[in-house]
Parts: structure tokens; sequence; C-alpha cells
């Protein structure tokens, strides 16, 4: 059987997905037929230096990968593996010197601190023309303003980097010695025309008034290049075909089954991501949705995602403290009244990106009184997730053409409890997979 990347695959063949996340890698062998045969995973911290920052060590990417993949080749002969694919999280920024090494930490889409230079990008590159070029309601938290930050705070840093990448563009550029993305992350960078396929070299000389650093040429997501002979050593394995793949919430939603026009994915972890495939570009006027090129031809992602959901839940299980879990906290919602819980505002990276896109907004609590408990905090925060995620799906009914079902995996979403609250909430069919599969832009990714 020949595959839709050109490759004859047999039987016993196996395909190894990775998905650098935002809090750690995930990583799955799937058999020809789709079945996953092995997980591994490796987490890494994030560093929070300064009011708003949240930095990454690439280091911890390469050791995360090492780490995974030597699980999967416990339970899996890497004799047997055919090609790897790639998911990443976006946008997460990588400076590299000329030399093609990074040149200081990695600055992920947590990170708030280029708030101001996303409004001083719009206001230049005229912020309605840059949504209907781009897709995007272009903010502080995309590469380019962030490399904008960069220049502004470290000059000497952004003297000497040579080329920009997104998190899983680098390690494309590791694993195989060439830099590249594909069009889903290229919406990452904010000058990524949709229609074209192509940098917009207006946007990028609004962006940045000094030098342009260089950008990755823009590839189809199966493009695929061997990998490079001295980590497939390392790695146990031959120098198989490496994938570049596509941006976890397209991968996300292709692990999940969701790929035919009308479909809905709803993939919860660190944030949560709404996602229904259409067959068209469709804008928004009030600009309330990203678009994604997804993984298929002609095939194109309508998002909106929440920015603390799966990271709220596990920050509030922890304050709350008492060994709760995130997974136990979500439990202890369920056995409690929603309506006498306070309301909580849920929006604690700070800032939004699901239909009400803000990055000042931030967390509140209101109507808080003596009678509540841990448990009503929880629901709280339950409640103010499962009410954004209701508006935004919201805003698919206005847009037209998606249907009443929606395919959920991952975080708090493996808990029947809050399918049943965003049924509820919703009055939508939700479903998940029999396996209750958590890594799904990593099966994407083996998939692709």
């Amino acid at each position: 059987m020949t595959g839709s990347g050109g490759l004859t695959t047999n039987a016993g063949d196996i395909y190894i997905g990775l998905d650098l996340g935002t809090s750690g890698l995930k990583a799955v062998a799937l058999a020809a037929s789709g079945a996953i045969l092995a997980r591994g995973s490796a987490a890494y911290p994030t560093r929070r230096p300064a009011a708003g920052a949240a930095e990454q060590d690439t280091g911890d990417w390469r050791r995360a990968v090492k780490q995974a993949v030597a699980q999967l080749a416990e339970i899996t002969p890497a004799g047997r593996w055919r090609a790897i694919g790639l998911s990443g999280m976006i946008p997460a920024l990588v400076t590299l010197g000329p030399d093609g090494q990074p040149n200081g930490p990695a600055v992920t889409w947590q990170d708030s601190r280029a708030d101001d230079l996303g409004d001083e990008f719009r206001d230049r590159c005229g912020a309605a023309g840059l949504y209907r070029l781009t897709g995007q309601w272009v903010d502080g938290r995309y590469l380019l303003p962030m490399f904008g930050r960069i220049a502004r705070a470290d000059p000497a840093r952004a003297a000497v980097t040579a080329s920009i990448a997104s998190a899983k563009d680098y390690l494309f550029g590791w694993l195989t010695g060439e830099l590249a993305t594909d069009p889903s992350t290229a919406t990452g960078y904010g000058c990524y025309e949709l229609e074209t396929g192509t940098w917009n070299t207006a946007c990028l000389a609004a962006a940045l008034t000094g030098r342009v650093p260089r950008l990755p040429a823009v590839r189809p997501c199966t493009t695929s290049r061997p990998l490079r002979a001295d980590l497939a050593a390392r790695l146990g394995c031959a120098p198989i075909p490496v994938v570049l793949g596509a941006a976890d919430s397209v991968l996300g939603a292709l692990g999940l089954g969701v790929r035919e026009p009308g479909q809905v994915a709803y993939i919860a972890g660190t944030s949560s991501v709404i996602l229904g495939i259409s067959d068209r570009l469709v804008l928004d006027p009030a600009h309330r949705f990203l678009v994604t090129p997804m993984a298929e031809p002609g095939r194109w992602g309508v998002e909106m995602d929440l920015l603390a959901t799966g990271s709220a839940i596990t920050w509030l299980a922890g304050w709350l403290g008492g060994g709760l879990t995130a997974a136990g906290l979500v439990a202890l919602a369920a056995g409690t009244d929603p309506a006498h819980a306070p309301v909580l505002l849920p929006y604690l990276s700070p800032g939004e990106q699901g239909a009400l896109w803000d990055p000042l907004l931030s967390g509140a609590i209101v109507g808080l009184d003596l009678s509540h408990g841990r448990e009503h905090l929880a629901r709280a925060l339950v409640n103010g997730i499962v009410l954004e995620s209701r508006r935004c799906l919201a805003v698919l009914d206005e847009t037209g053409g998606f249907g009443r079902a929606v395919e959920v995996a991952g975080g708090s979403a493996a808990d029947p409890s809050f399918r049943a609250d965003l049924a509820d909430a919703t009055r939508r069919v939700v479903s998940m997979p029999r396996d209750d599969d958590t890594d799904h832009s990593a099966r994407g990714a083996a998939l692709i």
C-alpha cells in the first residue's frame, strides 16, 4: 500500500509521531493499521523570569525527544520505524544565529510581554486588512511582535539573529539540518498570506523597523527530509524520513478523526482548541475566529483557542492543595451545584484568544462568600470554561455549515461530567473516542 506521502507501507511498519507541546513532549508509535503500539512522554519547565514572561530552553526540547523516543524503542523495534511526523505548539519563537543554533531562550505563546507591539503591528499594517490577508488577529503572541520586543529589550541578541523559527520548525531543522515551516505553523508568524501561500513583505517591514531576520521556506506539511545520520545512530534507528507536519491544533483534529467539512473538534489541553472544518476560506467581520490551513488540501480550520483551561485547572488544583490533581478538581466540581458556585472569569493567561480576542482580559472571582468551599471554586472554574466554550461554538453556529456534533479529546474532556456539562450548555451531541486517547496531536503527526 502507498500512503499519500508516497511511502510504501507494510503491515509491520511503524510510524512515529512527536508532539512538542506547551508543558511536555508526547510521542506515539503507530502501526500501519492506525493502532497505537507505544507511547512516550517527557516534561520540561517553563521559566518566568519577569512579569508576563514564559520561556523554555530548546535544549530541554531536544532532551525530551531523546527520552520519549527511547521509551518507544523499549516497546517497539526501532528497525521497523519508517518515518517520524512532527506536531508543535504555536506560536513559539526561537531565534537562531548565523550557525543555525539558538542564541537565547525560546519564547512561548504564554508570554504576554509583547502585547503593546501587537497593537502597533496591527496599526501599521491596518488591522482589518491584515486579518483578510492572514486570517489572524495578530497580537503580541505572534512571532513578529515577539521578535520586535527582543529587538527593543535585547538589541545584542537581535543583532546576531539570522533567522527565526517556530518550535516545530526548529525541531525539524535540528532533526534534518533544513529549516522549513508548513502553512498552518506559518500562520503563527503574523505575516503569512492564506490565499497566496507566501510571506507578506509589507507586513514584515511594518513589524520590524530594523533588520528583518530570515523566515523559513514554506513547504507542504507532507514534506520530508532524512533524519540526520548522527541523530539516527543516537536514537537507534535508520536515517528515516522526518515529515514536516503541522500545528498541534491541525494534527489534533486529524488524530481525533475530524477532517471533513462540517465536523467540529474540541481538543482540551493546557489551552483548548475549538475547530470547525470548512471547505472554503471564510472570515469573520468581527475577527472572532482565526483561519488555519488544514493538513488536507482545500480544507480550512475555523479556530478559536481558549488560552487558560487545562493550565487554569492545574493551577487551581495546586492552589487548593491537599494533593488535589487536575482530574480530581474536575471530579470535585461534578458533585457541586452549579447554581451555588461564584462566578469565575477564566482569563488567567492573562488575555483570551477565543471568541473574545482581548489580551487585556484577566481572571476574577465574583460573588464569593463564607458559604463557599474548595468544591465551589472548582465548580466556578469549570462553569467559566464551559461558558467560554459555548460562546465559541455559538460563533460556529452563526458562521453556518457546521453540524451539531462535537468530537472531544484530552484534558478535562476525559471526565464524563465535563462532557455532560458541555452538552447541556451548548445543546450539542458531545462524543469522545472509545480509547480516551489524549495523544491526539502526536497521533495526527504519525498519521501524516
